[in-house]
């Protein structure tokens, strides 16, 4: 028999997305099943939730949750068995999971995931799972409200991002209905405040993040973010489990969002995506060109800056950058302004749209990752998917994914793309130029390509780890 796992997450693809937590919370349910753990996901019950859920059951109510009736509906969408807290005060509202269409973020986040917490550990508890799944700051009371539960039920607790915390005012405490004791540095507390993801880590009974060396990072005060010490203290119980892709969804054979379809033994596709690319953003049509590409968050932890900083290489060395991405106004407008500066041979799409990032990943030579820190990253895994060499920072996820193609992995065979120490526009002009010189030598090329498309960037091998830790945690808890 399966076992049933409650997954808690604010956000889940393809309903709602900001970022890779919604990947992994919406690819995750399918890889367990296949290793004998039966997944459902409570969702806030934002807009775009309740109207692809269609005919739900409720499942639970409550008279009253801050200021108003909520109640729990069951029911399927996108292929995910679902339970939405439908909570209309908190969360049919315009705007993203957490911020206002004005961009700032609304003023009652603490409440709203304060009230994702709480039903969380009734609904455990009422629909008798075993063991909880929580993701992130959103989820971080969620392992608190089941440790003060009449009757206790293992969690496992995921960073996705060290660096979102979910700190709010302490003045905020008495609203969150735990016991005064959760109000100590033994557990909510935090430098003065309330810590969401604090209160993950301190009541967790297990604690993963998203790749093996991130999980390492975390645990220096360089990439802890003030949480390293109680990080230290529950090593024992941290893992690092890298993030994988849901390789049917990313497939360059049947995507129909490319111009033409590929795959590794039959390459010849890509051509087409290039020149579809060309034209979409402007550039030259040139198919001898070097094609670099950015996809992600204009923001300092991405490294666009030192994109920016660094790109006169590919420009003296004849190549093409495309920039698809949004964020900081001065990134953004940076972004403009280089492309302008370098008509036909630079263009920057400011927005997103995921019709266009799957042809940039199909169209270009190489994708570059220059991020400070990342916790694991999905586009380097979808540039290696659709035939792309990553040039990447070496961090996190980033190392974790992407072999080097130095002299011994040429010597060996087994380079993916380019790593570049994090952090340095110095460094990562440098690794440009290596990439250069790698594209120029179209065998080494295709090698790098023909072994990038290879790579196993599927959630098969981690989902053996996920299963194994929850139903360890069910077992002992049993």
């Amino acid at each position: 028999m399966a076992l049933p796992v409650l997954a808690v997450a604010s956000e889940l693809y393809p309903l709602i997305k900001t970022g890779g937590l919604a990947d992994a919370a919406g690819a995750l349910p399918a890889a367990l099943a296949g290793q004998g753990v039966a997944v459902r996901t409570l969702i806030p019950g934002y807009p775009k939730v309740l109207a692809a859920l269609g005919a739900a059951r409720t499942v639970l109510e409550w008279p009253e949750l801050y200021g108003a009736p909520v109640r729990v509906l069951e029911g399927r969408a996108a292929g995910l068995d679902l339970l939405v807290l439908d909570a209309p005060h908190l969360f049919d509202r315009p705007g993203g999971p957490y911020v206002a269409p004005d961009g700032a973020e609304w003023g009652d986040n603490a409440i709203r995931f304060a009230a994702l917490g709480r039903a969380a550990a009734r609904v455990a508890d009422a629909l008798g799972f075993a063991a909880v799944h929580a993701h992130d700051w959103q989820a971080g009371l969620v392992p608190a409200y089941l440790r003060f539960a009449p009757r206790p039920i293992p969690c496992l607790f995921t960073i996705h991002n060290l660096a979102y915390q979910g700190k709010f005012d302490a003045s905020l405490f008495p609203l969150l209905g735990l016991p005064a004791q959760a109000m100590s540095t033994q557990g909510l507390e935090y430098f003065g405040a309330i810590g969401f993801l604090k209160s993950g880590l301190w009541y967790a009974d297990a604690i993963n993040t998203v790749s093996p060396s991130y999980a390492e990072e975390i645990l220096t005060p360089e990439g802890g973010m003030g949480l390293d010490g109680l990080l230290r203290g529950r090593s024992g119980d941290l893992h690092g489990i890298l993030n994988g892709l849901d390789t049917t969804d990313w497939d360059p054979k049947t995507d129909p969002h490319l111009a033409a379809r590929f795959s590794a033994s039959a390459p010849a596709g890509r051509a087409a995506n290039k020149a579809a690319l060309q034209a979409r953003l402007g550039l030259a049509a040139d198919p001898a060109a070097p094609l670099f590409a950015f996809i992600g968050r204009l923001a300092w932890q991405k490294g666009a800056d030192l994109l920016l900083a660094a790109a006169h290489v590919p420009m003296q060395g004849g190549a093409q950058l495309a920039m698809l991405g949004s964020g900081e106004p001065g990134l953004e407008q940076a972004c403009r302004s280089f492309a302008a500066m370098h008509p036909g041979r630079a263009g920057a799409f400011i927005g997103f749209d995921e019709g266009l990032a799957r042809l940039v990943y199909a169209g270009c030579d190489a994708l570059v990752v220059p991020s400070r820190f990342e916790p694991c990253g999905l586009a380097q895994l979808a540039a290696l998917r659709y035939g792309a060499p990553p040039i990447v920072a070496r961090t996190g996820g980033l190392a974790d994914t992407v072999i080097d193609t130095n002299h011994a992995a040429l010597a060996a065979g087994c380079g993916t793309g380019v790593q570049v120490a994090p952090g340095s526009a110095e460094a990562l002009a440098a690794g440009l130029r290596r990439a250069l010189a790698l594209y120029a030598d179209s065998a080494v090329w295709r090698g790098m390509r023909r072994r990038a498309m290879a790579t196993d960037v599927s959630w098969g091998p981690s989902a053996g780890r996920y299963a194994a830790i929850l139903k360890g945690l069910a077992a002992r808890h049993g």
